[in-house]
């Protein structure tokens, strides 16, 4: 069936190179039918070079397309009536003589008496990245030419129908770009149809299969009119089996078309697949993933005692795996959960991420996770995880005794296993040996402070003359420094000094007061929080410059980055200018994400800081951040002042006092300290970055490069490679920008097996009022108040008094936190940077609240309750 000008391919001409004529459905039907033993019933591919001359004949079309190619989301009523337009025209265009000849010549191969299905087939669809599934349209039980001529023309018009249309939109396909071609597929009358996926589309888990089953052509299952039956199968065994009432079908029609039918009483609970005809399809199933490569949405059909497969496309909603290199069960735990950053971070930053960090790391998704399976495997480990990591997010604390309590993952200790025994002081929070303790010290914290910033003065100074190899070098022994700064007993025991001591506060006023967090008062305005005092920073700079009109009002319109320059040749400008450089050379070096190299730092777009100063001189009065600080300090001394006096009055009062203020003292002497450590490591990075941007210019100028940001998409070890060669095969870093787009789309899981299977935990509450927003209390209080809804920290518009609700907060939201009386995340624990900056500014704080942003709507009355967790929606 060869034709010269490629208008027309037969199924067996076709694979995925062919992709750009056939587009995702038709490629990967050629593919599946080279594949042995995989029945696909016969048909050809009218190519997207046929679409393509009909677009370029129709100038209206065109015109038409570029007025589409501007138009963005929101646009919604002018993007539904060029869809309407685009449409009727391309289905009243005549198709061209020398391809409806080419199309009848195939007909008459496969048989003109015989009924087709007609298909659309974009060249973006069934893409790894992106499905499109169900965008564009297809037409069963088509029969004559004429019928399939006129269904042909409906499929190129589906191509800009609003829901594919929207789709591109939101997934950044230009509808220029995109092109269709049309699927002729002979017609199979099934018994029973549906669709199998090879991964657990629910949990993700890989070894899992999938199946839906129902009576009559597949068509009812996919466009939701009936039940199907479900059918879990695992390494050839029925795991699981829900057989649903299926009381109607949809049935092809004598003359074209089909039907919706009721079915016959005896039909309706009957079993659709029988056991051995369940493990058959498994089998096909599993052939046809392993053909592709990857986990597969298949569409079958069942023909007398024949399966027949009529599309198979990949599954793109499950979340990648970590690789590792053996076969034995994982438990992966998400570090962005942690960190607070659930955005993709590029292969620079990854990289440099896993070099930095203590224990090994692996990617999955633009995402770093750690295994936590040997941990679980020991007393010790799971001593540490279930408690400390539950306990700062009782999310992973549930997932991982979900995946415990089957005993078939990890396998169950021994029963004489001696476990570790409780730190008397801490009944079971963390294991004895964890217990790190510093004398009650302050100049323990000042030393600590003193001696990283030395080592950054020295670090900027040394790495100045570095450039090529030798820089890479230098960048990967220094931060070799920052992973032992890291684990430094002497800072580690600060930190933990604090957070022990915040527990014990929490634990014994709850037992002995009834009082819960007690602490989240006393920790406000303690000294040497490096975070908090970013934010009030911001609030002095806004001093600095409200008295100058002028500068404000330059200050509303700039864009230019270079803009503190310029400030001087206005009125007050020279102190506006002195006032925002200062800040920057304090703080220029974070941003939102921050703990990937690659994110913007306020140092490189100074713009980002601009809405928050005019922010805070609208809403705020000179001086707010020195009564901020000296108010926090006040109600953290009232509240001293109260429990200390409370306790006096119970039994061995005085001793119980005594050592509430000995805790007191140590929570304010070393809480503070938290936030350091990261802070000296965004230091270290933006002096690795800057130079490595140097070094990138050079590779630009010597072509090996097409722009300096290239080095985001690879790793150090490649970087290296391409500073010593200046060679670099170009494609990969297109792919990964590919990539890095597709994982933005994707939300990371907290917890994830080496199975695939997104282990989702639960909070285990009681007595909370009805439709209650669960979540994880982390600093103390009531508030009530309109609930801002913000994605992205550039669009912030807060006014005084707002609650903020967002999926995560790192410290560069920090400036925002003066502006606002309660917070809600959806990413957090109880020691996370938003949780340990609410308790400091006393802001009421619920985390870990999964789906906020959905379920809490901009601009709702809600209210916060930071001491049991939860939100209401007033």
């Amino acid at each position: 069936m060869k034709n010269s000008r490629s208008s027309i391919l037969g199924f067996q001409e076709i694979d995925k190179t062919k992709l750009a004529l056939a587009g995702g459905k038709g490629a990967h039907l050629g593919e599946l039918s080279r594949i042995h033993g995989i029945q696909v019933p016969d048909g050809f591919c009218i190519s997207t070079a046929a679409f393509k001359r009909i677009i370029a004949e129709t100038p209206l079309v065109q015109n038409l397309l570029e007025s589409l190619a501007i138009l963005k989301v929101e646009d919604r009523n002018k993007i539904g009536e060029l869809s309407a337009e685009i449409r009727r025209i391309i289905e009243e265009i005549t198709i061209p003589p020398d391809i409806r000849a080419e199309i009848t010549l195939f007909l008459t191969r496969l048989g003109k008496e015989n009924s087709y299905a007609v298909r659309s087939s974009a060249t973006a669809e069934d893409l790894p990245t992106a499905s499109f599934a169900g965008q564009q349209d297809t037409y069963l039980n088509i029969i004559g030419q004429e019928a399939i001529f006129k269904h042909i023309s409906k499929c190129w018009a589906s191509l800009f129908t609003e829901r594919a249309i929207m789709y591109r939109l939101q997934n950044n396909f230009d509808h220029r770009k995109v092109y269709l071609a049309v699927v002729i597929q002979k017609m199979v009358f099934p018994k029973a149809a549906g669709i199998l996926f090879t991964a657990d589309p629910i949990t993700s888990n890989r070894k899992v299969v999938s199946i839906d089953a129902s009576f009559g052509l597949g068509e009812a299952l996919v466009s939701g009119l009936v039940n199907a039956d479900n059918y879990q199968v695992r390494n050839g065994k029925i795991i699981d089996k829900k057989i649903a009432a299926k009381k109607r079908g949809i049935y092809a029609v004598k003359y074209g078309g089909t039907q919706e039918q009721e079915l016959e009483q005896e039909l309706q609970n009957r079993q659709a697949l029988t056991d051995e005809q369940i493990l058959q399809l498994e089998r096909l199933g599993k052939k046809i993933e392993k053909y592709f490569g990857h986990p597969q949405d298949i569409e079958w059909c069942l023909v007398e005692d024949t399966f027949y497969i009529v599309q198979s496309r990949p599954i793109t909603t499950l979340f990648p795996i970590p690789e590792a290199k053996d076969f034995e069960n994982h438990v992966y735990v998400s570090v962005g959960h942690q960190q607070m950053m659930t955005d993709p971070m590029k292969p620079l930053g990854l990289s440099l991420w896993q070099l930095t960090a203590a224990r090994p790391m692996y990617q999955a998704g633009g995402r770093l996770f750690v295994d936590v399976a040997p941990d679980l495997a020991s007393a010790a480990g799971r001593e540490i995880l279930i408690n400390v990591l539950g306990k700062s997010d009782p999310l992973i604390k549930d997932a991982l005794t979900t995946i415990l309590e089957r005993e078939d993952f990890i396998p169950p200790l021994p029963e004489d296993k001696t476990e570790l025994k409780p730190s008397s002081s801490h009944k079971g929070m963390v294991p004895a040996a964890f217990q790190v303790q510093l004398e009650n010290d302050p100049t323990i914290v000042a030393d600590l402070i003193k001696s990283s910033q030395a080592l950054i003065k020295t670090l900027k100074q040394d790495i100045q003359a570095k450039s090529g190899v030798e820089l890479i070098d230098f960048i990967l022994e220094d931060r070799l420094k920052l992973r032992q700064s890291l684990s430094d007993t002497q800072s580690f025991g600060a930190i933990m000094t604090g957070m022990n001591a915040l527990s014990w506060i929490n634990e014994k006023m709850r037992e002995w007061l009834g009082e819960k967090n007690a602490a989240d008062t006393l920790s406000q305005s303690a000294p040497n929080n490096i975070t908090s005092e970013m934010g009030l920073a911001l609030l002095d700079v806004a001093d600095a410059i409200r008295p100058y009109p002028e500068v404000m009002a330059y200050l509303q319109h700039v864009q230019e980055e270079n803009f503190p320059d310029d400030l001087i040749q206005l009125n007050g400008g020279q102190q506006a200018r002195e006032a925002i450089c200062a800040y920057l050379d304090l703080y220029g070096m974070r941003c939102v994400g921050e703990i990937d190299i690659t994110r913007t730092r306020w140092r490189e777009k100074p713009t980002i800081l601009i809405p928050l100063i005019l922010s805070n001189i609208k809403n705020f009065e000179p001086g707010a951040g020195k009564r901020k600080f000296a108010q926090g300090q006040q109600e953290a001394l009232k509240k001293e002042q109260d429990l200390l006096e409370r306790l006096k009055q119970l039994p061995d009062g005085e001793q119980k006092a005594q050592e509430t203020k000995h805790q007191i003292s140590l929570l304010r002497n070393f809480i503070g300290y938290r936030e350091y450590p990261k802070y000296g490591m965004m230091n270290r990075y933006f002096i690795y970055k800057q130079a490595l941007l140097k070094e990138a210019e050079r590779l630009v100028q010597a072509l090996a490069i097409h722009e300096k940001e290239d080095i985001y998409y690879l790793t150090f070890e490649e970087l290296r490679e391409v500073v010593r060669t200046h060679k670099l095969d170009y494609p990969i870093i297109c792919q990964r920008k590919g990539y890095y787009q597709w994982y933005e789309r994707l939300t990371p899981p907290r917890v994830i097996t080496s199975e695939g299977e997104v282990i989702t935990g639960t909070y285990k509450r009681e007595n909370l009022p009805n439709k209650a927003i669960v979540g994880l209390a982390v600093s103390a209080g009531v508030t009530e108040g309109r609930a801002r809804v913000i994605l992205n920290m550039e669009e912030a518009n807060l006014e005084e008094g707002d609650i903020l609700v967002t999926a995560f907060t790192d410290p560069s939201w920090t400036p925002l936190f003066v502006s606002i009386k309660g917070l809600v995340t959806e990413v957090g624990g109880l020691m996370t940077h938003g949780a340990v900056i609410a308790r400091e500014y006393g802001l009421p704080a619920v985390v870990g609240v999964e789906n906020a942003t959905k379920l809490i709507r901009d601009g709702q009355q809600i209210r916060v309750h930071g001491t049991d967790g939860y939100i209401e929606v007033l």
